[in-house]
């Protein structure tokens, strides 16, 4: 019998560097292998199961990884970069959008990641951080989601749905998965009862921002030349064009 062929595979760069992960986590390394997109993964993206249950990226996105990975350890923003290298080992790195009335094609091969400064963690390889909340003072030691998470937050958001139709305190959920401690408190109850009733929101703003300035991700931005004038920091669209460009 002859040997399967070996698809041919790249190796991607995380944002995180690993610094984030336990250093026995294999994530710890800051690399990740990814083999080319096959009519099978092709497969996986039109599965129409998949789509309606919204895990089609994710069932992807497992089918493209070679390493040996817990793919619930994963970080958002590390999550983000694998989506990018996907689009590009798939399709190409050329991904054509239309924004205000145009036709916009961007290389997604130089997108940047903002990789992770190591002097923002609490400790080496551990995914904790702290920031004091400017107005009422509170030190706050928080991580950031993981893939593990994020399925936790959606499905307490769908059981607060069902009880209360008219609410969606997503941002309020998220916080009470991301907040470790307040003031050296990491009762969970505590937690919870500070972000419904306590959580200034002048201090949530300012939360928010540091968060978005310290997380490791991808920069999907690009700069727009219209007739209007340039516009810098445009948010690339990720639209069904990205993984189902034939549609």
């Amino acid at each position: 019998m002859s040997e399967k062929p070996k698809f041919p595979s790249e190796v991607i760069e995380l944002p995180s560097k690993g610094l984030i992960y336990p250093k026995e986590n294999p994530l710890s390394s800051g690399k990740i292998e990814m083999k080319y997109m096959t009519a099978r993964e092709e497969d996986i993206l039109t599965n129409q199961n998949f789509i309606k249950q919204g895990i089609v990226i994710d069932k992807l996105l497992q089918s493209l990884i070679v390493s040996k990975i817990n793919y619930d350890d994963l970080i958002t923003g590390d999550k983000n970069a694998l989506l990018v290298a996907a689009r590009i080992l798939g399709y190409g790195s050329d991904y054509s959008f239309d924004y205000d009335g145009e036709k916009v094609t961007v290389d997604l091969s130089k997108i940047e990641s903002k990789e992770l400064n190591e002097k923002n963690l609490l400790a080496p390889n551990t995914n904790k951080f702290k920031f004091t909340l400017p107005f009422s003072k509170f030190e706050i030691t928080f991580k950031l989601l993981t893939q593990s998470d994020e399925k936790l937050i959606e499905n307490e958001l769908k059981g607060l749905k069902k009880a209360f139709k008219n609410t969606n305190p997503e941002l309020t959920t998220r916080f009470k998965h991301m907040i470790l401690s307040i003031n050296g408190d990491d009762d969970n109850s505590n937690i919870r009862e500070f972000v419904d009733n306590n959580f200034l929101a002048r201090d949530s703003r300012a939360f928010r921002e540091y968060i978005k300035q310290i997380q490791p991700d991808v920069d999907l931005t690009f700069n727009f030349e219209g007739d209007n004038g340039s516009e810098e920091g445009v948010s690339i669209p990720i639209t069904t064009d990205f993984f189902w460009p034939d549609i």
